[in-house]
């Protein structure tokens, strides 16, 4: 019997309250929205575990295709647990990260739009600049810009 192999990471998934602020947030990161549409019923419950279910879900893209980011708004059932204020030591999926080529830009940008810097801007040997963001509903964003060298 041949071993199954790892083809590609799909995609992340970040369940919201609100769609509209957080595919603005993530398009503001450099993200293109792919598409957006309500997947409902009990065939995707089956799936997800949770029985009949309704779910709007919008699907970005980072800019070299290879990677997709699934945000979801739940609205039956409602979401039951809230991790978004779980500091980065929480146990669990918590944060995605994104590769930038300016992160003093961008962080102007987000920042200007409400998202707040989580500790400072470090900088790792002379590999890379870093920095954790909550944005909207507290989502937390990781930033890593390389160094040139």
């Amino acid at each position: 019997m041949t071993k199954s192999k790892l083809l590609k990471m799909d995609n992340m998934g970040i369940v919201v309250e609100s769609l509209d602020d957080a595919i603005t947030f993530f398009t503001e990161i450099g993200l293109t929205l792919e598409g957006r549409a309500v997947i409902e019923g009990e065939w995707a419950g089956r799936v997800t575990g949770l029985g009949d279910q309704t779910v709007e879900i919008a699907m970005l893209v980072t800019p070299d295709g290879h990677s997709r980011l699934e945000l979801s708004r739940f609205i039956a059932p409602a979401p039951v647990a809230d991790h978004r204020t779980a500091p980065v030591n929480a146990l669990g999926y918590l944060r995605v990260m994104f590769a930038v080529d300016d992160l003093d830009e961008l962080l102007s940008r987000l920042t200007a739009q409400g998202a707040a810097l989580v500790g400072e801007v470090v900088q790792y040997e002379d590999s890379y600049r870093l920095c954790y963001v909550r944005g909207p509903e507290g989502v937390l964003v990781g930033l890593a810009q390389a160094l040139a060298g």
